[in-house]
């Protein structure tokens, strides 16, 4: 009997068939003797352009049938090397976002009390602010790679001061992440003034537009991320999907142009190997605006290479 959950082969059952759990894993209620939890936050009220995120979890476990166990460019084996299980969907308020922001957080805390890494797919971006509380309750404050077209520092957004506009503001005012060792990547497009980027730049964050990213390889990037962040410090990993340029991920709420690409976002996640990363998000894939599930699969693939990338990952 193998040690760990293996995902279900699709030379056992047809890629078509059988329960769309993430990776084909099993799916349990509990993370007690997991060393990873896969969840879904179905949650798309902090929108502020398109809705349709609520369906991202369900459409990345439905497109990652195609995911295979083994990483061929890296020779990571996570399924090897980790208990990992999908431990299903958070159940939201979808008719209040304060109260489905408490909900996420307490959802989290009581997750980790296990000695356990989440993984987690979104949602709308506004996710990833109970994910942290929870995290830094856990860990203190961590360091943070953000890979995202938008900053997500504003004050407010409609008087409201948790959207998905406003989280990491809110993360550094609340001393959830360190400020230099916080790196956002690929922000870019049109804003309303100079500080939707620069309120960031002067509190200490690295910031690198995606004007910087064009047409190289960000392996000198990430070198330079981890000589900053150093293999001790947790590390916390959050992935917009809208990062990406709109050519290779269609499927999500506010796209930009002239954004990353897969290349790079995958260098981006395979770079995060070496620092000790204790939670990663996906989040902002929209399946009404995903026609050919293309953008639910980069995600799911791009999960994949999260779970390569956390510590211990064996290496065959």
């Amino acid at each position: 009997m193998d040690k760990f959950n293996q995902p279900l082969s699709g030379n056992e059952m047809p890629r078509f068939g059988g329960i769309a759990s993430m990776f084909r894993l099993p799916v349990t209620q509990s993370a007690a003797n997991l060393d990873v939890a896969l969840l879904g936050v179905p949650l798309d009220i902090g929108t502020s352009n398109r809705t349709g995120t609520r369906y991202g979890p369900r459409q990345i476990r439905a497109e990652s049938v195609l995911v295979r166990p083994y990483n061929m460019a890296t020779r990571a084996a996570p399924f090897d090397s980790f208990q990992v299980a999908d431990l299903g969907d958070v159940a939201l308020n979808p008719y209040n976002l304060a109260a489905s922001i408490d909900i996420i957080e307490a959802h989290y805390r009581r997750v980790l009390e296990n000695p356990v890494k989440t993984v987690s797919l979104g949602g709308d971006h506004t996710i990833a602010l109970p994910i942290l509380r929870a995290i830094a309750a856990k860990h203190g404050p961590v360091a943070l790679v953000h890979v995202d077209a938008h900053a997500d520092v504003n004050d407010t957004m409609f008087g409201e001061r948790v959207t998905h506009g406003t989280i990491f503001r809110r993360a550094i005012e609340e001393k959830l992440v360190l400020p230099d060792k916080m790196f956002q990547i690929g922000l870019r497009a049109t804003g309303y003034a100079a500080d939707d980027f620069d309120w960031a730049r002067n509190q200490g964050v690295t910031v690198v537009p995606a004007e910087q990213c064009w047409y190289q390889s960000l392996a000198p990037l990430m070198e330079s991320v981890r000589q900053t962040i150093g293999a001790e410090h947790p590390v916390y990993l959050s992935f917009d999907i809208d990062g990406l340029d709109p050519s290779v991920a269609p499927g999500t709420g506010t796209p930009e142009p002239a954004g990353l690409m897969t290349s790079q976002g995958l260098e981006i996640i395979r770079g995060c190997f070496g620092l000790n990363l204790v939670g990663c998000d996906l989040v902002e894939v929209s399946p009404p605006y995903d026609t050919s599930g293309n953008t639910a699969l980069l995600g799911a693939n791009l999960v994949f290479e999260m779970l390569c990338s956390l510590p211990g990952c064996i290496r065959r």
